[in-house]
């Protein structure tokens, strides 16, 4: 079976997940009753609150997937790595975006620096800076090493999110105080989307996977077809070569 493609399991849980995200968003919205102070726009605590964990578990897993590159050499890990990062700064975004949201609700303003939101920014930028490594770095040998690097240093910024409300003064809540019925909504959010971002984490490995054996695949193609040219024919050989220095000329 192809490692690359296997569509029934993909629809499976497709189709699994795509059940579970709707029975949490109808609880988020019908279900749960609406905060007392902040009313309906309290809900959006439910999927700031998902993401931002989500957001320190993909970090985690780009820097332990960097770690294992770095023993290892083993490109595979840095699909994971690069996977990782690329949902993590997705969800470390929608972190920043709803935390916006739900200040402007409760503070009256869109962004403070605030302990916590200030580590949470630090955060997204050196998940940006992971992905500007990728797409700036033509080695993947070296586009992996730089990349682990990164995540490994961003590490110390992990205890400094999660602790920011305890150990530093803010305006931030330490704790969503909740009714029993919001937590679980707010507990069946996150595992929706665990589920979620983990299919796409997957999806996404496999996908990097196939486009590295892809390029491989073209290169060696190319590689077979300039050697059978050289050999056929001097005159088609010089004509090739003429061929590839206007290409460079030309741009």
């Amino acid at each position: 079976m192809n490692r690359f493609a296997k569509p029934w399991g993909t629809v499976l849980a497709a189709a699994t997940l795509a059940a579970m995200m709707f029975f949490v968003n109808l609880s988020a919205t019908f279900l749960v009753p609406a905060d007392s102070a902040m009313g309906d726009a309290q809900r959006i605590v439910y999927v700031h609150v998902s993401v931002a964990w989500l957001s320190l578990v993909g970090f985690l897993v780009m820097a332990g997937t960097g770690i294992q590159y770095l023993r290892h050499r083993d490109l595979t890990w840095d699909c994971w790595s690069q996977s990782a990062a690329e949902l993590g700064w997705l969800t470390c975004t929608l972190t920043l975006v709803t935390g916006a949201h739900w200040a402007h609700e409760a503070w009256g303003t869109w962004w403070t620096w605030d302990p916590r939101l200030t580590t949470a920014f630090i955060l997204w930028m050196l998940y940006s800076a992971c992905l500007t490594i990728r797409v700036s770095v033509k080695d993947s040998h070296r586009r992996a090493k730089f990349s682990a690097v990164v995540a490994i240093v961003g590490l110390l910024d992990i205890p400094f999110v999660t602790m920011a409300t305890t150990w530093f003064r803010g305006i931030h809540p330490v704790a969503p105080d909740m009714e029993p019925a919001m937590r679980i909504v707010l507990v069946a959010t996150a595992i929706g989307y665990a589920v979620f971002l983990g299919l796409l984490l997957i999806q996404r490995q496999r996908q990097i996977q196939l486009e590295i054996a892809i390029d491989a695949l073209v290169r060696d193609t190319l590689r077979v077809s300039e050697d059978a040219m050289h050999s056929a024919s001097p005159e088609l050989s010089d004509q090739y070569e003429y061929l590839e220095h206007e290409k460079e000329y030309c741009g």
